[in-house]
């Protein structure tokens, strides 16, 4: 995941603002143009040195734990807010947006970037405190929560352990009600963050923040619902099938009838992650690997130079740290991090290879481009990075490349993989059919029983079923709903990307459209592309835009659906 500590964000961080940053107040002299820059300079001069200290800030309290390290990333947060929450600024930005005068691309891409972010910000400072305080306080409750089982207590890695090997449905039962107990120790605060959310998109002429925050992300709703819509149906009769095939093996693994099969019997808290139900021990390959070492080695090989943002990263666990991962840029200038907590198996190299396809976005991002543009052209486009490189480790012809296994291995695990692949694919898109409409209607209703909302949408799309008499807010301890909110629906749109780049780097760089075992390793042609075509651009244009011209195309679903459904 990329940290999303951006211009973008609803809860951003900043720096005070006195007075008017627009100078060229009554300066007839001056072309709109000149007056346009003019306030982008006194805008960066003041908000630049805060966006590192708070991005710094934030990054320190998710190594750390500590409540000093939040408590300082909260302020800074609120610091950094009140220059886009000033209504003066943001008056100047609307009469320069709607004198429709500013005819230089690249100036009129930082009016329109500028402007939503000034927009998504003009609320009370009084609120705006009180929310970041409020999301602080839940990030350190989250952070900091254990699950405890009996008399043990245990991190994350843990409890994925148990949960992927143990066959003792008493301790899955008792190990994912633990998980989802730091739902429970957050839910009132996040209801309360929803509504004030709420009340600060109705202020700004929002339905209310789901719609603030797609329209905002220059999305439109109705097109995220049709693309739903669609994925929906394109996914639901092979997912079903899928979901029989899985059944049918876990009701022999735990010697039990399918329709006795619950939500611990899955191999992961949610049922995002596809459960290992092939027989290739893929997690043997990494034993006594350096994950670390394989991640760079693999990058240098495609062009990709990451070794000085290895050197500025927390990689492995340590008390009081995020036991998740993500990827941060401090600066937009070079200081690229991520944090992990890796084991040596195949989850963590997934993760690694997807949290160091957003650092090299974030690294390759042209630097000689305007501070305001000079980032991904959406979240979701980083995403679609990630998730390309991340596919990688199910596929077996890079596996023979990156971790030395021979013909005989190749042949073993080479369609297995490729199942699993599709399994992981179709199972997270069902998941985050959940999250997308979980969020959408909380935010449209947030006093409705969300208890409910939650286990009806997870029998539905996830065909999971509900644990008898459960009422609990098992949703609230999915972190991304509090922390990272309206954001789900990009990891899908950016699935969809990937599978898009996929076939256009195999028909124009490999010249093949056969990708099943095609690995995307030890070709310098593949960072060359991603490099000047994705990352280079930044936001100087409109994420459909640079779609068209990195691939040929606007966004389409299609390519997903030859991937994975057809």
């Amino acid at each position: 995941m990329k940290k999303m500590f951006l211009l973008a964000a609803f809860v951003i961080s900043g720096t005070i603002v006195g007075s008017c940053l627009f100078s060229g107040c009554g300066n007839s002299k001056k072309s709109t143009e000149m007056e346009l820059k003019d306030f982008i300079k006194k805008f960066e001069d003041k908000y630049l040195p805060l966006y590192k200290d708070a991005t710094l800030a934030s990054w320190n309290a998710d190594v750390s734990g500590k409540e000093a390290d939040y408590n300082k990333s909260a302020d800074l947060s609120f610091q950094v807010s009140k220059i886009f929450a000033n209504k003066k600024d943001f008056e100047t930005l609307k009469k320069f947006k709607e004198s429709k005068e500013i005819k230089d691309p690249i100036l009129k891409r930082e009016l329109d970037v500028l402007y939503n972010n000034f927009l998504g910000q003009q609320i009370d400072s009084v609120k705006t405190k009180q929310m970041i305080d409020l999301q602080s306080k839940i990030s350190q409750k989250f952070n900091n929560y254990r699950a405890v089982v009996g008399k043990d207590t245990l991190s994350d890695n843990k409890v994925d352990s148990i949960l992927k090997n143990s066959t003792d449905s008493k301790l899955l039962e008792q190990t994912w009600n633990a998980t989802k107990m730091s739902g429970a120790v957050i839910a009132k605060d996040v209801v309360e963050l929803v509504k004030m959310r709420n009340a600060a998109a109705k202020e700004m002429g929002f339905k209310n923040y789901h719609e603030m925050s797609l329209k905002l992300s220059e999305e439109d709703p109705a097109e995220i619902e049709k693309l739903f819509d669609q994925l929906d149906s394109l996914t639901r009769d092979s997912f079903a099938q899928l979901k029989s095939e899985i059944d049918g093996y876990f009701a022999k693994r735990y010697k039990i009838k399918k329709e006795e099969l619950m939500p611990w019997h899955y191999q992961d808290r949610f049922f995002q992650e596809a459960p290992k139900i092939y027989p290739s021990d893929v997690d043997g390959f990494y034993k006594g690997k350096d994950i670390v070492k394989i991640t760079q080695s693999y990058y240098d090989g495609i062009g990709f130079k990451i070794e000085d943002i290895i050197k500025n990263s927390d990689l492995f666990e340590k008390k009081g740290k995020n036991q998740h991962a993500f990827e941060t840029d401090i600066d937009r200038q070079g200081d690229v991090r991520v944090l992990c907590n890796v084991k040596n198996n195949s989850y963590w190299m997934s993760t690694m290879l997807h949290e160091y396809g957003h650092a090299s976005y974030s690294k390759y991002v042209d630097r000689n481009l305007p501070f305001i543009i000079r980032d991904a052209a959406n979240t979701f486009t980083t995403e679609a990075i990630a998730m390309f490189f991340g596919r990688q480790t199910k596929n077996s012809q890079w596996m023979k490349e990156n971790l030395g296994l021979t013909d005989a291995e190749v042949k073993v695990v080479a369609e297995d993989s490729y199942k699993t692949l599709r399994l992981e694919q179709l199972t997270f898109s069902r998941w985050a059919q959940v999250m997308y409409r979980f969020e959408k209607g909380m935010y449209e209703n947030p006093d409705q029983d969300l208890n409910k909302l939650w286990w009806d949408l997870v029998e539905k799309y996830q065909m999971l079923k509900r644990p008898e008499g459960r009422n609990e807010p098992d949703w609230a301890s999915k972190i991304h709903i509090a922390l990272y909110p309206c954001y789900y629906h990009n990891y899908l749109m950016g699935e969809l990307l990937a599978s898009q780049f996929t076939y256009y780097l195999a028909k124009n760089v490999y010249k093949t459209d056969d990708i099943k075992t095609l690995s995307f390793s030890k070709n310098p042609e593949i960072g060359k592309y991603f490099i000047e075509n994705v990352f280079k651009p930044g936001m100087r244009y409109e994420w459909n835009d640079m779609i068209q011209k990195a691939t040929g195309e606007k966004l389409t679903a299609k390519y997903y659906a030859k991937q994975f459904i057809n």
